[in-house]
């Protein structure tokens, strides 16, 4: 018997208004990827590191007479390597079963879903679309995650499929490690804001690059009195999350379709400002000005946060090199460049003083009673549900 746990059933994910319907079928390719995903967490990708150490960087060491220097010659040589390049094509191949079986679910009731986010939207001032709006290409031309057309593509007017693609596979990605509703990080996320600032009682917050909603909703519930801004390029993500908070009971959002690079706020107008796994799916350019714009946007006092997976400075070549499989076999082609960048020398740059800088851990928080706890000496290198939370405050 496995000392690992199984993942739960994915009959046990949580439903909202937009939520896809699913048959037994399907629900069982879902549960056969969250098992698969599991194993290979926890009895294959552990190979890597033995190959490594006893196959790998001995036939390196004889050939050049030193160790691997970085994660490039790591990389260069572990791609001969047998077991890694198993791992690593079931790694892949899950993720793109995991899209069909997401996206079949989706196409198949593409019109009733956008039918009853529209019926969710109407008339409501909390959604603002700009039909005007242009995507950046850094955006529009990456499918990422290997998702068909990435979070832009529209198959119908108003549509909402490749966000309820995205919210729907989640879980077989993650193992339900995100939780019922996949908000696992935004619980994270709320409980760090609620522990450290106790007291913090904010007018106006901006959510940069809001996805689906899905870590947002745990933060406007921990602030029901506050005004939430949430910035996002992509129209179907928007209408998505809109009608998946309204169906929720959560008011206390307007949405917005903006560039985060370039928001038409005032200086000085946000008691918080974070973001949530959003700064490796950006270029560089566009992290470098969207944190101008937390400098700018943000009030004197105001914490502004950012979860993410960790630096790759620090971090042992193999370590670094796992941890940018994403960059090369899972459509982030912006993966790399995020975390090689210095935060603290960033956040700097742009104006904030070092001396208030700060990077903590943020561990998922989901329902154990339902979900269980996740075993934390198990590391899947960019899917574990542990961040680090880069923080500084203006």
């Amino acid at each position: 018997m496995s000392k690992w746990p199984s993942p739960p059933p994915y009959s046990l994910v949580g439903r909202h208004g937009v939520s896809p319907e699913t048959t037994h079928d399907e629900r069982a390719r879902f549960n056969f990827l969250a098992q698969l995903n599991t194993h290979l967490a926890t009895h294959v990708l552990p190979g890597n590191a033995v190959a490594y150490e006893k196959r790998v960087k001995p036939s390196f060491e004889r050939e050049h007479g030193r160790a691997p220097a970085d994660r490039h010659e790591v990389r260069k040589a572990m791609l001969k390597d047998a077991h890694f390049q198993t791992w690593s094509a079931l790694r892949r191949d899950s993720m793109e079963q995991r899209q069909q079986a997401g996206r079949e679910i989706v196409l198949r009731q593409a019109a009733t879903l956008n039918n009853k986010a529209k019926q969710l939207n109407a008339g409501s001032p909390r959604l603002k679309l700009d039909p005007s709006f242009v995507s950046p290409a850094y955006l529009t031309k990456v499918d990422h995650h290997c998702m068909p057309g990435g979070y832009f593509e529209e198959v119908l007017p108003d549509d909402v499929s490749a966000a309820a693609n995205y919210d729907v596979g989640i879980f077989a990605t993650t193992a339900g490690g995100l939780g019922r509703f996949n908000d696992g990080g935004g619980h994270a996320l709320a409980g760090w804001l609620k522990k450290q600032y106790p007291d913090f009682k904010p007018k106006r917050i901006l959510d940069m690059g809001c996805g689906m909603g899905h870590s947002l909703l745990p933060v406007a519930q921990l602030y029901p009195d506050a005004e939430i801004i949430a910035v996002e390029c992509a129209a179907p993500l928007l209408r998505y999350a809109h009608a998946r908070a309204a169906s929720m009971g959560v008011n206390n959002i307007t949405f917005v379709q903006a560039n985060a690079e370039n928001l038409p706020e005032p200086d000085a107008s946000f008691d918080l400002v974070y973001t949530t796994m959003f700064l490796h799916e950006t270029s560089n350019k566009a992290i470098r000005n969207i944190f101008k714009e937390t400098y700018r946007l943000a009030k004197p006092g105001a914490p502004v946060l950012h979860l993410e997976q960790p630096q790759f400075a620090g971090l042992a070549p193999f370590e670094q090199f796992m941890r940018d499989w994403d960059a090369f076999y899972n459509n982030e082609p912006y993966w790399t460049g995020m975390h090689e960048l210095d935060i603290e020398a960033l956040n700097a740059e742009v104006g904030f003083d070092r001396a208030k800088m700060f990077t903590a851990k943020a561990d998922a928080v989901v329902d154990e009673a339902i979900f269980g706890k996740a075993n934390p000496d198990v590391e899947d290198y960019g899917r574990k549900a542990s961040w680090h939370l880069f923080g500084v405050t203006r």
